[in-house]
């Protein structure tokens, strides 16, 4: 990292500082909601449900088991505005710590669908390959 981004504080100009009137609260609203992958055959992330806490967004995901989803239980998620201005939500990043593996969910807006990445490292020594998926998915 260069010198001149520290002592500038941003990396590019949108980042800037702005007076305090421009800048607008982030809201997770669009974010929160049960989300079900488009793909009913997925062998992945079957739903995402994102809920809001006292402004703070909660990430639950379930993956593709049988008879039932597999419930990954609900971690801490950090939403994401569309700039630094603030305003609704439009992204979101959730880690997954499972002992075995360590996943990072992201998930952006895509008009009505929510477009979930799935990276996942594992930790056990069984030398699988860290691998991503991407599902599409709709609120239900």
């Amino acid at each position: 990292m260069s010198d001149t981004a520290l002592e500038m504080r941003f990396n590019k100009p949108t980042e800037k500082s702005r007076p305090a009137p421009q800048l607008e609260a982030l809201t997770i609203g669009s974010l929160v909601g049960t989300w079900k992958n488009v793909n009913a055959a997925t062998r992945d992330i079957v739903e995402v449900v994102l809920t809001n806490s006292g402004g703070a967004l909660g990430v639950h995901a379930y993956g593709a088991c049988s008879p039932t989803p597999c419930d990954w239980g609900q971690v801490p998620g950090q939403a994401y505005a569309a700039s630094v201005a603030g305003g609704a939500a439009v992204a979101f990043t959730a880690n997954y710590a499972f002992g075995f593996k360590n996943t990072i969910l992201t998930g952006h807006l895509d008009g009505k669908h929510l477009i979930v990445d799935d990276f996942n490292v594992f930790e056990d020594g069984s030398g699988r390959s860290a691998y991503f998926t991407q599902g599409t998915f709709k609120k239900v």
